[in-house]
């Protein structure tokens, strides 16, 4: 290895084990390793540039200020209003549906503002049906994971993966590109947490959470903050509501229509929604999670480095001259486990950054289609519900149902290998080598 792959591989290595450790906040840890690369010459100002103003940090950014002014307009409690009613009349029912439709709206929505929206409701329907609120409350968060594996801007992990892939000379996914594999992913995964999860949890699940939820949420390093102070009731405004309504669905069409990426109509939309003062220009900043961005930002900046040096090729040779005697679909088996492994102990958007370069190379040293291989890492990226600290939503209802660590290897590593067997029978039907 040559000086730059060795100081790559000693920021990177550093960067992960700080990660693990988790006692420095993540966006800083990321933020502190490209910073060396920079300073020590690997990377160059223009590239670190790039990083910051790249199509996965606007669409991001974008789509955080639109869902932040849905917010604002009070739209989104009148649709948690009318799932109240809806779970009151239908009762365990009437929960799983409203899981259904949190589900759905993570198809396009953060994961992570739809669990911190909806956690609360959840928690106090429950209650007031008398019907234990841990067994709902996993089941929130992992939905809203599988849901987002659905569409492109589902989680950031996938938009991610797809900046990562362009970086490496691949041309970019489609909106609903990944769709026939994430809804065979969804579906398996919320019938068998409506099937099983209520009976793995056992007595855990009849247990009472937490009457108060008091201090802040910890998760990566990255401060979330108390679930219950997001769902701060805002007055419902019908003119602003329809305008980010349509806003929002407007820049959905075009980038699924092709008219225009993601980040571009994202942008747009942000933009076109502060101009007809559905919020204002303090409000739209305020919408912005840059621990987030920042951390993606930072991780983007490692990933280049890894291209530019050569690292993510030499990684490449000597897990291809592990692997030089299997198929095609062992290699991406194999991938997708490291994958899920990793994504298990560091961020999604860490994973990410770590494996998509390394998947390109992989698949090109094959002679396949690196297609296949990049929808495995978005897929295996969030496929993270063994732990919970996996993700960002486990860690909210975690403190939230007031559950066992056990609990969440009981429900989730089953997850994990379910939706590991279905995304692998997907991605050879939809994405050939």
């Amino acid at each position: 290895m040559n000086v730059d792959q060795i100081l790559t591989l000693i920021v990177l290595v550093t960067v992960v084990a700080a990660l693990i450790w988790d006692k420095v906040r993540s966006d800083v840890v990321a933020l502190s390793g490209a910073a060396v690369l920079l300073m020590t010459g690997v990377v160059q100002p223009v590239e670190v540039q790039g990083a910051f103003a790249s199509p996965a940090i606007i669409a991001l950014a974008s789509l955080f200020v639109i869902a932040y002014a849905l917010e604002l307009s009070g739209l989104l409690d009148r649709a948690i209003a009318a799932a109240v009613t809806m779970c009151q009349r239908m009762g365990a029912a009437g929960l799983w549906l409203l899981l259904a439709i949190i589900g759905v709206f993570s198809c396009f929505l953060n994961s992570t503002p739809m669990v911190v929206l909806g956690a609360p409701v959840v928690r106090d329907v429950a209650t007031a049906l008398k019907l234990p609120p841990k067994r709902y409350l996993m089941p929130l968060s992992y939905i809203t994971v599988l849901a987002g594996c659905c569409t492109l801007i589902g989680t950031s992990t996938n938009l991610l993966v797809d900046d990562m892939a362009r970086v490496a000379g691949q041309p970019r996914f489609g909106m609903f590109e990944i769709t026939p594999v994430g809804v065979p992913l969804a579906l398996a995964g919320g019938l068998y947490l409506f099937l099983f999860s209520g009976k793995l949890l056992g007595r855990a699940a009849a247990e009472p959470g937490p009457k108060v939820l008091d201090g802040n949420i910890q998760g990566r390093g990255i401060q979330i903050g108390d679930a219950a102070l997001f769902a701060e009731p805002r007055p419902f405004q019908p003119v602003k509501a329809a305008l980010a309504a349509a806003v929002f669905i407007g820049a959905i069409a075009m980038a699924a229509l092709n008219i225009a990426p993601i980040a571009a109509s994202a942008f747009a939309g942000a933009v076109l929604l502060i101009l007809l003062r559905v919020v204002t220009a303090d409000e739209a900043y305020g919408g912005l999670r840059p621990q987030i961005l920042i951390l993606i930002a930072g991780m983007v900046v490692i990933g280049i480095a890894m291209e530019v040096s050569g690292l993510a090729a030499t990684a490449t040779t000597a897990l291809v001259g592990s692997l030089h005697d299997f198929a095609p679909l062992t290699a991406l088996i194999v991938l997708y486990a490291l994958t899920m492994i990793l994504t298990e102990l560091l961020s999604n958007a860490t994973v990410a950054v770590l494996v998509t370069p390394i998947a390109v190379a992989l698949a090109d040293s094959l002679g396949v289609s690196p297609r296949p291989f990049l929808v495995a890492v978005m897929m295996a990226g969030s496929a993270a519900f063994a732990t919970p600290f996996g993700y960002q939503t486990n860690v909210i209802v975690y403190q939230m149902g007031n559950y066992r660590y056990m609990d969440f290897v009981r429900v989730g590593l089953p997850l994990n290998l379910i939706t590991f067997a279905v995304a692998i029978l997907a991605i050879q039907r939809f994405f050939p080598f």
